[in-house]
């Protein structure tokens, strides 16, 4: 890691210590409740009966606003879909869910800050699938719970909250300038689901490129991202040590140069990016028995060299 990084990092972990015993007051079902709210809300179109702080902070795909703006117009009603999450000790809530706006189809990251019985942070990202987005139309169908995220970990199998950041920092060290160097863990049975897309052992896919069917360990040892320049503005948000779970956000940049590389088994590839590009990111990382066992991630592309308002 560069000194940008390992400053990032420190800082991180410095957010991510216990906080102070006020805000354990709000355990993981008072945490959901909020969730609850939100989203009852978020449909009603009126976020008048919500506790907000005097503050708020709200973001849509990475665009501070005001509330209610943004989805709060379009939103229909939440699918079948919804995996939700909580750090506790930092009075935070998370969700993923397929959403439905204008009659369409969408994922919704959602995440909430809550502060003495008031929610302060509104952090929302929403793949809506058009034109010129990751994997587009035809929306994917296999969104559906998966246990091995949803599992809470025996005490004895956790991780601590610090080791598990790091190792999904390593996940982006590994991604970025990707060259086949691992510096995280991977589980032999790791898996990993993009925009509701299945991007590995997924052998139907398989057939449209060979590195579907390959597992996450085995991409990165190929060298198969090189043409991802910068992982930056990297924020690990939430920490959930019951269910081994770590929220991170960012961006992925590809400035164009690379139109061409060799992966570490001699083949050539092309890059996906051959003029700059750049994606905001949130990605779940599932940590079991110290390595990153299940990877699920939302993309949305942005303008190149985007800022965070975070």
């Amino acid at each position: 890691m560069t000194m940008t990084w390992r400053g990032a990092l420190l800082g991180a972990l410095w957010f991510m210590t216990p906080a102070v015993a006020a805000a354990a007051d709000c355990n993981r079902d008072c945490l959901y409740g909020y969730l609850d709210q939100y989203m009852a809300a978020l449909q009603a179109h009126d976020p008048s009966s919500l506790p907000l702080a005097d503050h708020v902070r709200f973001t849509e795909n990475n665009v501070e606003m005001h509330l209610p703006d943004g989805a709060w117009t379009t939103f229909e009603r939440k699918g079948d879909y919804e995996l939700r999450f909580a750090d506790v000790p930092e009075g935070q809530a998370g969700m993923y869910a397929v959403v439905y706006e204008r009659g369409n189809p969408a994922i919704m990251a959602l995440r909430l800050k809550v502060e003495g019985g008031q929610i302060s942070e509104v952090e929302t990202q929403l793949a809506r699938f058009e034109e010129g987005q990751p994997f587009p139309k035809p929306f994917p169908l296999n969104l559906k719970p998966k246990p091995v995220l949803s599992a809470m970990l025996p005490e004895e199998d956790r991780v601590p909250r610090d080791e598990m950041v790091k190792l999904a920092n390593g996940y982006f060290d590994t991604l970025e300038r990707n060259d086949g160097t691992l510096h995280t863990q991977f589980d032999p049975k790791c898996d990993r689901v993009e925009n509701g897309i299945k991007t590995t052992n997924n052998e139907e896919r398989a057939t449209v490129s060979r590195f579907y069917g390959m597992g996450c360990e085995e991409q990165f040892r190929l060298g198969l991202y090189r043409y991802d320049d910068r992982i930056r503005d990297r924020r690990f948000m939430l920490v959930d040590e019951e269910r081994g779970l770590v929220w991170a956000s960012g961006f992925i940049d590809h400035s164009g140069a690379l139109l061409e590389f060799e992966l570490t088994d001699g083949t050539t590839r092309k890059t996906n990016y051959p003029t700059p590009h750049s994606y905001h990111f949130m990605e779940l990382f599932k940590i079991v028995d110290g390595r990153i066992r299940q990877v699920e991630a939302m993309f949305n592309t942005v303008p190149y060299n985007m800022p965070s308002p975070w």
